[in-house]
């Protein structure tokens, strides 16, 4: 596949990418820290958690398939041409794979700590089912054919409605909820800037390359860090705007003033 044609493009490339990387990666360990404190998931939804599992399941399929198997990368160089780069990078790779192992965990500590009654919806659990069944079917499809950047590229196509979909329970549960307690805002915040650094490391490669294709090759990682960042802003709103955190009776006790 087609190699870089500027030095630095490829250095802010790479810086952007591993940041993407680190943010993305690290934000999960805000809210498994806070449900290992509190020792207790309320406040975490239990659909979004699942969803989440399963879109980064399919998220490290599409990666890791286009990033090491050369069957699938002469696949995608004849639909898009073969003087075009690889739209996936090791950073993607790399933090798709952690992230199926967090997203893990964290159902993990759903199933161990205090959930508050909360139980997976039948909308989500529906969900999961069809998702499935479509997977099996679409792979049954592409076998005699080998048609495997198809199969990867349905796959990417459901992480990517499942990303869409995923952060809808949350917020559904913090507006019903009137609070975002439990719901760690690190977790926010570190998804937010990792959406800007995962989207501003594709326009770096469409620079250097003087193509877009590398972008609506690979739109899925796009979409997934576009959709980040606007959720994320909602999650923010929400944190520090509409339901900010209420101080305990012990911050009251010390701000007298402020608690008249």
């Amino acid at each position: 596949m087609a190699s870089w044609n500027s030095i630095p493009c490829r250095v802010a490339y790479e810086v952007l990418g591993w940041s993407a990387f680190f943010c993305w990666s690290v934000s999960f360990y805000p809210q498994v820290y806070l449900n290992y404190k509190r020792k207790s998931v309320v406040g975490l939804n239990i659909d979004y958690a699942l969803l989440n599992t399963i879109k980064q399941v399919y998220y490290m399929i599409y990666n890791a398939s286009l990033y090491f198997s050369p069957y699938v990368q002469k696949q995608y160089g004849n639909k898009y041409g073969h003087k075009q780069m690889n739209p996936v990078a090791l950073n993607d790779v790399a933090f798709s794979a952690h992230a199926v192992l967090l997203s893990a965990f964290t159902l993990y500590q759903i199933g161990i700590y205090d959930r508050g009654g909360q139980k997976l919806s039948r909308t989500t659990a529906g969900m999961t089912v069809i998702v499935t069944l479509a997977s099996i079917v679409c792979a049954f499809i592409a076998l005699p054919s080998r048609s495997w950047l198809w199969l990867i590229s349905i796959f990417n196509g459901i992480q990517v409605a499942l990303t869409i979909i995923k952060y809808i329970p949350q917020a559904v549960f913090n507006f019903t909820r009137k609070s975002t307690e439990g719901w760690s805002i690190g977790l926010v915040l570190l998804d937010f800037f990792g959406g800007v650094a995962n989207f501003l490391q594709m326009i770096m490669q469409s620079v250097d390359q003087g193509s877009s294709k590398n972008i609506y090759g690979n739109i899925g990682k796009l979409l997934v860090a576009v959709v980040s960042i606007v959720f994320d802003i909602l999650f923010i709103c929400q944190h520090y705007c509409l339901y900010p955190p209420k101080k305990s009776e012990a911050d009251k006790s010390e701000n007298p003033v402020n608690a008249v």
